[in-house]
């Protein structure tokens, strides 16, 4: 993760390896102009030339430029000034982190954040870029070979930034960062006991976080009957993490539940070749849940929280849970298995009936659920389920404000005949159509009683293709919306 402070030096005086300045398309201002006008009109003579790239997150980097102390300058394209919005300015961001991850180069200042916003102010500015440039600047190393001596991004400096946005921007870091490494890593090192060793982590480094982890004879106890099923296949017992923080006195706690599948072959109903090897990051919503926990210990926000996460793996053995199968749930109702890689909705359904216990305020589930939302939504957004205008509302309005968005679907009891099973209370797959919406409804029937709302994130946590990352979303999501809390 990068280290980040605040610039006190004027970009044509500060000392750094690298200076950061956007350029719009049109006559130069702020920091812009400032370079300009020290190097003697050097940066107007290359946007006139055609050498300097103004759309969107166009990128040049110049060397020893005349009468600025910086070894480097980089000149990131802003597009138009009348068209310049949230996105605009988050992909600028990325892109000049991207430029500054390939320089051999330790650190940099930014003077991007000064540039004005549609609709956003300062904090939002110094926040959003410091997420931009950390996101870029990722590297996943756990299981590579560090690649030869060459300096490497570590600290930015940002113009304009006041300690409190600093400290938000670091936090929300650094939830995404754990969140990203937990999703990268492969499933013969992240498995569910790992997976509660790093909530170890998180519990051990912070005094007011306390864990419980349960094991497979404590749930059998409990009668969850349904995640025990999905992880009976596996040599790799399953666990339920169960991390609690306590920053908000006696007020009844928020509670995050993530989907933690550390591999998910299909079980009996085994994924076809080609689309098996992605499934290591079927733990993301787990991976969100906790990095979104995380973010708001750092922060010290002043609420309770509680994240839960069922942690097991989904795979074909002698002992395996079948088609056809009922299981008995921990809230007491049966589903009947018509598929076995319908296993999310399992092992959450008795998390969510746990998490219930601890009577939150409002509880809201996160989890790489279904491609049917993949196919609704694209990469681009999560897909929201809630029966509760008020929560979807908040959920919708911080993923806007984090540039973390989701997109509401219905959530009607139309639907709900789809799951209905004539051998148990309900079924765990409602059918070809509508299986994102079915997935959701099912799991609205162990949320009965609280408000509550599912993300879908299986578009959304990670990036498509062999040398795809976790994307860390939807850390910034959750804790956008839990800064929304602890304000009101």
């Amino acid at each position: 993760m990068l280290e980040f402070s605040s610039a006190q030096a004027a970009a044509d005086k500060a000392d750094t390896p690298c200076v950061v300045v956007g350029v719009f398309d049109q006559p130069l201002a702020g920091s812009a102009a400032l370079l300009d006008q020290a190097s003697g009109g050097t940066l107007t003579k290359l946007r006139d030339a055609g050498d300097l790239n103004c759309k969107i997150g166009g990128t040049l980097v110049l060397h020893g430029l005349s009468g600025v102390r910086a070894a480097r300058v980089l000149l990131v394209g802003l597009g138009a000034k009348s068209d310049f919005d949230g996105l605009g300015f988050q992909r600028a961001c990325y892109e000049a982190g991207k430029a500054l991850k390939n320089l051999p180069i330790e650190s940099a200042t930014v003077f991007l954040p000064e540039c004005e916003v549609r609709g956003r102010d300062a904090a939002w500015r110094v926040r959003t870029c410091a997420l931009a440039l950390d996101h870029a600047s990722f590297r996943y190393a756990a299981t590579v070979k560090p690649n030869g001596k060459r300096a490497q991004l570590k600290g930015v400096e940002l113009a304009g930034a006041d300690e409190k946005a600093l400290e938000q921007a670091r936090a929300i870091a650094k939830g995404v960062e754990f969140a990203r490494e937990l999703g990268c890593l492969p499933p013969n090192l992240c498995t569910p006991e790992y997976l509660a060793e790093r909530a170890k982590g998180i519990a051990d480094a912070h005094a007011d976080v306390t864990l419980d982890v349960l094991e497979r004879d404590r749930m059998r106890e409990l009668g969850m009957g349904a995640l025990l099923a999905v992880a009976q296949g596996s040599v790799n017992p399953p666990r339920l993490i169960v991390l609690q923080y306590r920053g908000g006195k006696e007020a009844k706690p928020f509670a995050l539940v993530g989907k933690g599948v550390t591999f998910d072959t299909g079980g009996m109903n085994l994924k076809p070749t080609g689309s098996m090897e992605e499934m290591k990051y079927d733990m993301c919503g787990a991976a969100g849940v906790l990095g979104a926990f995380l973010a708001v210990v750092e922060m010290k926000l002043p609420i309770n929280l509680v994240c839960v996460v069922p942690a097991v793996e989904n795979m074909p053995d002698g002992g395996s849970y079948r088609p056809s199968d009922v299981l008995t749930t921990l809230s007491g109702l049966t589903v009947e298995v018509l598929n076995t890689d319908a296993e999310g909705r399992l092992i959450l359904c008795d998390a969510l009936a746990y998490a219930k216990r601890f009577e939150p305020q409002a509880m809201v589930d996160a989890a790489t659920l279904t491609g049917a939302c993949v196919i609704a939504l694209g990469k681009h957004a999560s897909g929201l389920f809630s029966a509760d205008d008020k929560l979807a509302n908040e959920l919708l309005d911080a993923g806007n404000a984090a540039l973390d968005r989701a997109w509401r679907l219905p959530l009607w009891d139309d639907y709900r005949n789809q799951l209905e099973s004539a051998f148990a209370d309900i079924a765990n797959i409602g059918g070809k159509s509508a299986g994102a919406i079915t997935a959701a409804c099912f799991l609205s029937r162990f949320a009965e009683g609280t408000p509550w709302a599912h993300l879908d994130v299986a578009g959304t946590a990670w990036d498509e293709g062999r040398k795809g990352y976790a994307t860390g979303r939807p850390v910034p999501l959750l804790a956008q919306w839990l800064i929304g809390k602890a304000g009101s």
